[in-house]
């Protein structure tokens, strides 16, 4: 058992009541019932050893209520997933997105060319002045000169267009792993813009890519691809991937480019469409787009800061990443409240003020001050936020506990319209970069915890990319890796990993995991959640409220095999009672043999079952 955190944790305590088991819908399979079974504790305080330890066994909190799954019961599994900072190896893809940030800090463009994107047209070479310069055309340029022009421009949006959705594959947003449709951009005859719709008199062009990607999510191709297609339905319904929003994701991503000058770019009933934005049009439909001087000048600063009202290109930024402890801040739940209805799409009626703290900002972990004794980090233990700032605006906030031996990773939202930089991915690089760092100030933090991970959901996929990671044992509380557990939960939801782990040591299961099982993910798991947030999208707010006693287990029945595997002594068991603490030795004889005792055993033996026979003596047990 860990030791205490410093001396003045020694006298704080964790005071809990035990809400038994609960019945619920599932978030993650939708399953039509009541699917999803969970034990829960209201912890009206906790100790960061206790919570450290309740981590260790699977437990997880939102807000004050600590919930654990009851693992061979539930529709989805959900396993416990660390990482060991000082293993971690990042992928060519998680370089990337250190990169990506990087070149936007510099004042590069926002979006970049992914790797693996092969493009050999000779528009997409060029940008600023020199593409506006190729796909200039004078009023009275005519025949095959001219169609060239149009053509090497229409080519030069269908390069962006393309570009816009491979950063959105690698930001989470589209399903990876499928092969989805090249954008094509073509042009808009003088009939068609004629018909009376505001504005129609200056389209250009347009492009029904969102068609194309909706239908290409939505298709199925043969039957050993159902099971993965069906996950990725499932993903397009919860992040509403219909023509409409993914035209209206894409016209804001290509606005947020800012190269495009002379163009306005709108979204349109699932088309994408490209207006002239100064009228700048010939008699051929062409654009005409004055190229930019190269030499400086008042009239070159002129036309850049046109291109880019919000930041001039080339012009550093500054990010600011930002520690403070669990609090309220307006500025922060504005920023939850713009992200939960733009990337949720939930009712501006359901994001109240008081359903924000009671799920991100309240904690019942008691905070312990720093230390010089190598114990506790610069920053204390307990609950905190830690806020991205870049040029004084708040673009990202992770919702974090600092433990003992973890920091475990909560919730993370985000400004949508910085959802380009994969701020997700992005914020676990500097977790887990954090944990490295503070390990020289507390030798016992190593490790990073990503919350639960659900093998059967393709919206956890990406916690394993960070690799090498481990996953609890629901029996015997061991870690495993994940290496190992994969080809296993690849045919089961439910394993008991540590029999998996003891098999592989001895060589028994050589034969039985397939060769491919064992090759750590890369690609096909960096589908990450909607909103590219580690705990972003996964950890549910739970209120206690909402599962009635109706549905209510007998703790009795519970079957909570998962627990423990003997009963343990209730004697020494602590109970809180009218202010007092006491070991249920001292309160046996009070009860007598009664139906009063007997029930109360009951629950006491439920209680410790989930929590372990240590936490049952060392945490109180609260009857009121």
């Amino acid at each position: 058992m860990k030791s205490e955190a410093s001396s003045s944790n020694s006298r704080q305590e964790s005071v809990v009541v035990d809400c038994g088991s609960r019945r619920s819908s599932c978030g993650y399979c939708k399953s039509s019932g009541r699917t999803s079974i969970t034990h829960g504790l209201w912890a009206h305080s906790i100790t960061v050893n206790d919570y450290q330890d309740l981590l260790d066994r699977g437990w997880r909190r939102s807000g004050c209520f600590i919930y654990k799954p009851e693992m061979e019961r539930t529709c989805c599994p959900s396993y416990t997933i660390r990482l060991k900072a000082s293993d971690f190896v990042p992928s060519k893809e998680q370089l990337r997105v250190y990169k990506r940030m990087q070149r936007f800090l510099d004042g590069m463009p926002e979006l970049r060319k992914p790797m693996g994107h092969k493009d050999n047209r000779k528009t997409s070479e060029h940008t600023g002045s020199s593409v506006h310069h190729a796909i200039s055309n004078s009023a009275g340029t005519h025949g095959k000169e001219g169609e060239n022009k149009a053509e090497e421009f229409m080519h030069h949006l269908s390069d962006k267009l393309d570009k816009v959705v491979h950063a959105y594959i690698e930001s989470g947003e589209f399903p990876s792993g499928i092969q989805l449709p090249k954008a094509a951009v073509k042009k808009v005859s003088h009939a068609k813009r004629k018909l009376s719709v505001e504005g129609s008199e200056d389209l250009l062009y347009s492009s029904s890519i969102a068609f194309q990607l909706a239908a290409t999510l939505r298709r199925t191709k043969s039957a050993e691809d159902i099971q993965q297609l069906q996950m990725i339905r499932q993903s397009a319904e919860e992040n509403d991937l219909s023509p409409p929003s993914i035209a209206e994701k894409l016209a804001c991503s290509l606005n947020q480019l800012g190269t495009i000058s002379g163009l306005s770019i709108r979204a349109c009933n699932g088309h994408i469409n490209f207006y002239s934005a100064a009228n700048f049009v010939s008699s051929d439909g062409y654009v005409q787009v004055v190229a930019q001087p190269e030499e400086s000048g008042s009239a070159s600063k002129s036309s850049c800061s046109k291109k880019s009202s919000q930041h001039p290109q080339g012009q550093k930024r500054k990010l600011e990443i930002r520690l403070n402890r669990s609090s309220f801040d307006p500025e922060e739940y504005e920023l939850y409240r713009r992200y939960q209805i733009k990337v949720h799409n939930d009712a501006p009626d359901h994001v109240t003020e008081s359903s924000y703290r009671r799920f991100l900002v309240e904690t019942p972990l008691l905070f312990v001050s720093p230390s010089a004794d190598g114990m506790v980090s610069p920053c204390g233990f307990g609950s905190f936020h830690q806020q991205y700032i870049i040029d004084g605006k708040l673009v990202a906030v992770g919702v974090i506990d600092i433990l003992p031996g973890c920091l475990s990773s909560k919730y993370l939202f985000w400004d949508p319209d910085y959802a380009f930089l994969s701020l997700g991915k992005y914020s676990a690089l500097q977790e887990i970069g954090w944990v490295k760092e503070n390990q020289a100030y507390s030798a016992s933090l190593q490790y990073y915890y990503l919350g639960y991970y659900i093998h059967s959901c393709s919206k956890m996929r990406y916690k394993a990319a960070y690799h090498p990671s481990e996953l609890l044992c629901p029996l015997r509380y061991q870690w495993v890796a994940f290496h190992t557990a994969r080809p296993m939960l690849d045919k089961k939801k439910y394993v008991i990993l540590s029999d998996i782990a003891s098999l592989q040591d001895t060589g028994t299961t050589q034969s039985c995991i397939p060769e491919s099982g064992m090759e750590l993910l890369h690609d096909d798991i960096e589908l990450v959640d909607s909103n590219d947030v580690l705990m972003d999208d996964d950890e549910e707010m739970i209120e206690i409220e909402s599962e009635s006693s109706d549905d209510e287990l007998n703790p009795e029945t519970s079957g909570l095999v998962t627990a423990a595997i003997d009963d343990g002594d209730l004697t020494n068991v602590l109970i809180g009672l009218k202010g007092s603490r006491l070991r249920y030795k001292d309160l046996q004889q009070a009860f007598g043999f009664s139906n009063e005792r007997n029930y109360l055993e009951k629950q006491l033996r439920s209680y410790q079952r989930v929590v372990g026979v240590e936490l049952s003596e060392r945490m109180v047990y609260s009857l009121g």
